[in-house]
């Protein structure tokens, strides 16, 4: 058995490495879904340091994205935002305590497992693409590529594309260096830019106290609230969490820890689900899942051992615990762009996976997912591609 915690440069590297997918949409939620940040930033923290401590590898938390993309979208409220979070974890109960979940996964083709990750991969570098030029839904809503920065362009060219083109090669240059980590200068380095280039919102209200998250903060949702949330967020969302933040994050955890990743299994990674999404619904958290895509990025930018995710874990509760509601103004320090770089090379260390697959068949299957994610959503591409999958297994079919 390896080593399960060390707090050396590469886990603290690692443990910033999602940060790319994580902050943007948490960011959103608060500013315009008004959730509370120090609800929100506590039951993440507090989900990355049990869930770390429990399976004994490095964990991800991430955002339920078609949730998360869908109330940011329409300005959803709170109320609503929990409702779907409570959902979900009834759904994910009983997906684990009946055993269901295990029979999806055994019955999932492994081309099915690497055209989600491929999928899920180039999606999360497309996204950070856009954070680099300035094209994301959030950066679009606020009407600025980089909403904290009193700095938009140099000339012609502007300041997100220089900040994510230095931060790109520094990452090139450093990302198998273990004494001058990536992930650890390219967030060091985007907040040295934030202190000097930053608009510094909020940050004369910043006082240090002891802030514990409330229970309910905005009270019970009502029925309305959970029927509207079933219908447009936790229905469209169910077949991206089982294909993507159950079997394809269980499979990708088996490849990079082996042994020491037994305690993952289909079954336990609901129950966990389940249970951190209860822990958002009672603080005013927001719906949080694990993902392929957030192991990757983990472990792409060093994260080895459970200190990464204490690491990690310590942080957002230090934030939420001695900011409050004021945390968001240090973590808007951090420029989009940099996010940007984070995800891309994240998206592209998931998408690598599909380098194993041998047979034409298997390798069509994978690249029909990713075209139909493309084009409509991974929801959909897990479906389709299963069916795909089965129907190509007759010798009379070719590709």
């Amino acid at each position: 058995m390896s080593i399960r915690y060390k707090f050396d440069r590469m886990e603290f590297s690692g443990s910033l490495g999602d940060l790319g997918t994580l902050l943007p949409l948490a960011i959103g939620m608060i500013l315009i879904s008004g959730l509370n940040p120090s609800g929100l930033f506590f039951s993440i923290g507090l989900y990355y340091i049990l869930s770390g401590i429990y399976y004994g590898v490095t964990v991800p938390v991430q955002p339920m994205k078609v949730i998360a993309a869908y109330a940011i979208a329409t300005a959803m409220s709170p109320s609503q935002i929990l409702a779907s979070g409570a959902l979900m974890g009834i759904m994910l109960v009983i997906l684990g305590a009946t055993g269901a979940i295990t029979v999806i996964g055994r019955y999932t083709p492994k081309a099915v497992v690497r055209g989600v990750q491929l999928s899920t991969g180039t999606l999360l570098m497309a996204e950070g693409v856009k954070f680099m030029i300035g094209t994301s839904k959030f950066q679009l809503l606020r009407e600025t590529a980089e909403p904290y920065l009193t700095l938009q362009s140099l000339g012609p060219i502007p300041v997100g594309i220089m900040i994510g083109v230095v931060g790109g090669i520094l990452t090139l240059l450093l990302l198998e260096n273990k004494k001058t980590p990536a992930g650890l200068i390219v967030v060091l380095g985007g907040i040295a830019v934030g202190l000097v280039l930053g608009t510094h919102e909020g940050l004369d209200k910043l006082k240090i106290g002891i802030n514990l998250p409330k229970i309910l903060p905005f009270g019970l949702p009502t029925s309305a609230d959970f029927t509207f949330a079933l219908f447009a967020l936790v229905l469209p969302q169910i077949p991206m969490t089982v294909g993507n933040a159950v079997i394809a994050y269980t499979d990708l955890s088996r490849e990079y820890f082996g042994e020491d990743s037994r305690k993952i299994t289909y079954r336990s990674t609901c129950i966990s689900m389940a249970l951190a999404n209860f822990l958002s619904f009672l603080l005013g958290g927001m719906p949080v899942c694990h993902g392929a895509g957030g192991l990757a990025a983990h472990y792409r930018f060093g994260a080895r051992t459970v200190g990464s995710n204490l690491i990690i874990g310590l942080i957002f509760v230090a934030l939420a615990t001695f900011l409050g509601n004021h945390a968001l103004s240090v973590v808007n320090l951090l420029p989009m762009s940099i996010l940007g770089v984070l995800l891309l090379f994240a998206g592209s260390q998931l998408a690598l996976t599909v380098i194993d697959i041998r047979e034409r068949k298997d390798l069509f299957v994978a690249l029909v997912i990713l075209g139909i994610t493309l084009a409509s959503n991974l929801a959909v591409g897990f479906a389709v591609g299963i069916a795909t999958a089965y129907v190509l297994k007759s010798d009379k079919l070719t590709v």
